[in-house]
């Protein structure tokens, strides 16, 4: 259960920690998985109709990740999404099967239009790996464009009031039971209000990139929450 503590924290940071989570149950098996790196670097050379990944050097150059990290993370990939590629329905799939006690489909339509960043309707591992490598590795300032990228549902720019209780009454239904006590139902609107009087620094309606950054790199909460999981691989 989470508790009031959870709560009073903030759920502007808890939509960073909870794509962390939901990454990770993806990618289930991190770590765990016993094979061997050629066979491995066969698959991603084999030539098939199905997506084919850059190869591992090319990743590895271009993420935080190290060629066996990326082995690790192709293999659990490649066990959910045996074509290579996440349509949107799969997203959600996963995150109904992480939080079974909530609605997760609006946040897993957010999130997945967060990593599908040329729009393509799909995300492949490269898309994955990439978003993964700055949510995991990334600097503060890596962090947090992803994060208002997220939130950034129409993507011009700003945050508005509407987008971001749009963010948290998807994560509020997300969640659903997993609260203790439960939630008010107004506490959405409440936390978008607590939101925008702390980031929005010249009270024009909005916040731009710059006014989040600011804010949250002020906000031990969220920091704290960048740094829980850059070692978890």
């Amino acid at each position: 259960m989470l508790t009031l503590e959870w709560e009073s924290e903030g759920l502007q940071t808890v939509g960073i920690v909870v794509i962390i989570f939901a990454s990770l149950k993806l990618l289930h098996l991190l770590g765990l998985i016993d094979f061997s790196e050629d066979s491995v670097e066969d698959e991603m050379e084999m030539a098939t109709v199905r997506h084919r990944p850059e190869t591992l050097e090319l990743l590895e150059a271009q993420s935080k990740f190290t060629k066996k990290e990326l082995q690790i993370l192709y293999r659990g990939f490649k066990n959910e999404c045996p074509s290579g590629i996440v349509n949107e329905e799969t997203f959600k799939e996963i995150y109904s099967q992480f939080f079974p006690q909530g609605d997760s489909t609006t946040y897993a339509h957010f999130l997945f239009n967060a990593f599908d960043t040329d729009h393509s309707g799909t995300v492949s591992f490269e898309d994955f790996i990439m978003g993964l490598s700055i949510l995991l590795r990334g600097t503060v300032q890596e962090k947090l464009n992803w994060a208002f990228n997220l939130y950034d549902i129409n993507k011009d720019g700003y945050i508005t009031k509407e987008e971001m209780l749009d963010i948290m009454k998807a994560i509020y239904d997300m969640m659903g039971k997993c609260t203790y006590p439960v939630l008010k139902e107004d506490a959405p609107r409440q936390h978008v209000e607590t939101f925008f009087q702390k980031m929005d620094k010249n009270k024009d309606g909005v916040v731009t990139i710059d006014e989040f950054i600011e804010s949250c790199q002020k906000d031990e909460n969220i920091m704290r929450s960048m740094q829980l999981f850059e070692n978890v691989i």
